[in-house]
C-alpha cells in the first residue's frame, strides 16, 4: 500500500492541531487560502492559541509544512477538509466554504484518493453535496469507484487543555471497508481515545450535529429556569448548585450562547428536518430561547442603570479564554446597550480593538470610574486580581453585573447575576 500522505485543508482551531497532531505519523501538508495565517504558522505563531509555539516549530523541521498553494498538496492520497460551516443572515446553512474546498480538492483528485470531511453539516450532506462537486471538478472520475469519501466530525473545544485533539473520543465512517481501515488507522494515530467506527456516513453526520443540538436545548432550559429565579430574586447558581447534589442531575449552566458551534448547529439539524417535513420545534425554541438571552440580560442591565451611564464592559469573544470573536453574544449584548443610551468602553485581554466601540488598555482602566461595570466573559486573565483591577473602577453608587455569577458569594453591594 502507498504511504499515507495527508492534506489539512482549513487551518483554524480544528485543522491546525489535526495537522499539527497527524505530522507526528505521517507527512503532512496544511492548505488554507489566508496568506497571513500561513505565514504565521511558519513562524510559529498561532493567534488562536491552540497548539504551542515550540511543537509547531519543531514538526516543521519534520513531517509538516503549510502552503497556499493548491499545487503543492497535489502530490497527497488523502485530504481532510476542516472547513468553517456557518449560517447565513436567515440562519440558513452556509454551504460556501465547504463548496469551495470541494473545487480545490476535486481538481487535485487521483485514482484511489480519499476525501475526508471534518466539518460539521447536516446528515447526506458529504454524499449528496460534497460527492457531486468532487466528481465534477475531477478528471472524469467517479466517487465511490476512482475516489472515495470519509467523514469524521470534529470535536475540538477551543479553550480546552483538557480535551485535547491527542485525547477526544473520535467518531469515523467510510464509503468502503477499505476507507474504513485507512480512517481507522490514520485517527487511532491520532488519539489515545477510542476510535468508534460508525455505521455510514450519515450516521456519523447526525452524530456530530445532535451533539451540540443537544446541549443548545440543555442550555435553553436553564436560562428559561434562569429568568425565572431572576423574578423571584434568588440566584440560578444557587439553586443549579443544590440540584447538582442529585447524582443523575445535568451540569449546565446559564447564559449567553455563541461561537461558532452550539450557536450554529442546530440550525442545521433543522434545516434538514424542514426538508423531509418533519417540525423542528424542540431543536428551533432552544435556539430561540438562547439567542433571546441577549435582550432579557439587556433589560436587566436598564432597569438598573439611567440613560447615558457609562459602562465597562468585561470580555467580548463568545467563550473563555479564547480569541474568537465569531456569533459572540456579548458583542450583541454591547450593541443591545449602546443602541439603548448606555456609553459602553470594553475591555478584552485577547481584542486590542474592535469597530465602533472604544477600547481601554489594562494600563488606562485605572484612571477611570464608570457607573456600571459588566462581566460577561470572565476570561481567567480578567478574573485575577479582579477587585483591584476591575471592581475598584465601579462607583461608589456604581452596578457590578455578573453574567457567570462567579462573585454572587462575594456579599457585593448593586450586584446582579442570573
Amino acid at each position: 500500500m502507498k504511504e499515507k500522505k495527508i492534506a489539512i485543508l482549513g487551518l483554524g482551531y480544528v485543522g491546525l492541531p489535526l495537522a499539527l497532531q497527524l505530522s507526528l505519523s505521517y507527512n503532512v501538508v496544511g492548505y488554507d487560502i489566508n496568506d497571513i495565517r500561513i505565514k504565521e504558522l511558519r513562524k510559529g505563531i498561532d493567534k488562536t492559541l491552540e497548539v504551542s509555539e515550540s511543537l509547531l516549530k519543531k514538526q516543521q523541521k519534520n513531517n509538516l509544512s503549510f502552503t497556499t498553494q493548491s499545487k503543492e498538496i497535489s502530490d497527497c492520497n488523502f485530504y481532510i477538509a476542516t472547513v468553517p460551516t456557518p449560517i447565513d443572515e436567515r440562519k440558513k446553512p452556509d454551504f460556501s466554504a465547504l463548496k469551495n474546498v470541494c473545487k480545490t480538492i476535486g481538481k487535485l483528485l487521483k485514482s484511489g484518493d480519499t476525501v475526508i470531511f471534518e466539518s460539521t453539516v447536516y446528515p447526506g450532506a458529504t454524499e449528496e453535496i460534497c460527492g457531486p462537486i468532487l466528481e465534477k471538478f475531477s478528471n472524469n472520475l467517479k466517487v465511490g469507484k476512482d475516489f472515495f469519501l470519509g467523514y469524521s466530525p470534529e470535536r475540538v473545544n477551543p479553550g480546552d487543555k483538557v480535551h485535547t485533539i491527542d485525547k477526544i473520543n473520535k467518531v469515523v465512517s467510510g464509503q468502503t471497508h477499505k476507507v474504513e481501515k485507512d480512517l481507522l488507522e490514520i485517527y487511532s494515530n491520532l488519539t489515545s481515545g477510542e476510535v468508534y467506527l460508525a455505521k455510514n456516513i450519515k450516521v456519523a453526520e447526525a452524530s456530530k450535529v445532535i451533539e451540540n443540538a443537544q446541549r443548545d436545548i440543555n442550555i435553553a432550559f436553564i436560562n428559561e429556569v434562569a429568568k425565572i429565579c431572576t423574578k423571584i430574586n434568588i440566584s440560578s447558581y444557587d439553586v443549579l448548585e443544590a440540584s447538582l447534589t442529585k447524582w443523575n442531575f445535568l451540569n449546565f449552566e446559564p447564559g449567553l450562547v455563541g461561537g461558532h458551534c452550539i450557536g450554529v448547529d442546530p440550525y442545521y439539524l433543522a434545516e434538514k428536518a424542514q426538508n423531509l417535513k418533519v417540525r423542528p420545534e424542540v431543536i428551533l425554541s432552544g435556539r430561540n430561547t438562547n439567542d433571546n438571552m441577549v435582550s432579557f440580560i439587556g433589560r436587566e442591565i436598564i432597569k438598573k442603570l439611567p440613560s447615558s451611564s457609562s459602562c465597562l464592559f468585561l470580555g467580548i469573544t463568545f467563550k473563555e479564554n479564547v480569541p474568537d470573536l465569531r456569533n459572540s453574544k456579548s458583542l450583541e449584548l454591547m450593541n443591545y446597550l449602546e443602541k439603548k443610551n448606555l456609553k459602553i468602553t470594553f475591555y478584552d485581554p485577547f481584542v486590542k480593538r474592535f469597530k465602533g466601540f472604544k477600547s481601554l488598555a489594562k494600563k488606562d482602566l485605572a484612571k477611570k470610574k464608570f457607573d456600571g461595570i459588566i462581566l460577561s466573559v470572565p476570561h481567567k486573565k480578567i478574573l485575577f486580581n479582579f477587585k483591584q483591577n476591575f471592581l475598584s473602577l465601579l462607583k461608589e453608587e456604581g452596578f457590578f453585573f455578573d453574567v457567570k455569577g462567579k462573585f454572587r458569594n462575594k456579599k457585593i453591594t448593586n450586584y446582579w447575576s442570573l
